[in-house]
């Protein structure tokens, strides 16, 4: 007869994420995982496979979780441009906050410590990118058509300059002790919508 679970999955893939999160992936041991899951080694090995593919399922759930926050956020119905505007000032706020900067974001430090030469991480930074762009451009978009933005300016350009400026702010808030460099660099930023 085949054991139960005596751990609740879903709990201990949260608990996976937070800790690799705070620690990144190679600072995170094995034993780590085990004493900070409270679950032994072979659960964690018969339920979500080697510390990679934790990882791995971490990045999933996290990225599931930020993307449907910022695919509500710049969908609403209205003028497109305040949500935009609201979407970055958020992300630089969170990043410049005491949270963000012992965490950081999940993706960007995803992106520094891994996708250089992992593959599979690579693709989810990618496909988490487009998460970003996407509705960012979309948005965009919109806002040209009801005149919000001027008619020159080029919506998925724009997009990318603040993924780009997303990026650059979640590691700049990480590192500093400075909120004001990045509120200035969001606040400069977005006079390009005007």
């Amino acid at each position: 007869m085949a054991r139960t679970k005596e751990f609740d999955p879903d709990a201990a893939l949260q608990s996976a994420l937070e800790l690799f999160w705070r620690r990144g992936y190679e600072a995170t041991s094995m034993a780590d995982l085990v004493d900070h899951l409270g679950i032994g080694r072979a659960s964690i090995y018969a339920t979500f496979g080697n510390k990679h593919e934790l990882y791995l399922k971490a990045m999933d759930r996290y990225t599931e979780t930020r993307d449907q926050l910022l695919l509500a956020e710049l969908s609403q119905p209205g003028p497109a441009l305040p949500a935009v505007r609201a979407m970055v000032r958020r992300i630089a706020a969170e990043a410049a906050s005491p949270q963000g900067r012992m965490n950081g974001c999940f993706v960007t430090n995803t992106a520094a410590e891994l996708a250089p030469h992992d593959p599979a991480a690579a693709r989810r930074v990618e496909i988490s990118w487009e998460h970003v762009e996407t509705p960012l451009h979309s948005a965009l978009v919109r806002a040209q058509a009801q005149g919000e933005l001027p008619g020159d300016r080029d919506p998925r350009a724009l997009a990318r300059m603040l993924l780009v400026l997303l990026q650059g702010v979640r590691v700049v808030g990480k590192a500093s002790n400075d909120p004001a460099r990045v509120r200035d660099a969001v606040e400069q930023a977005l006079t390009l919508l005007d």
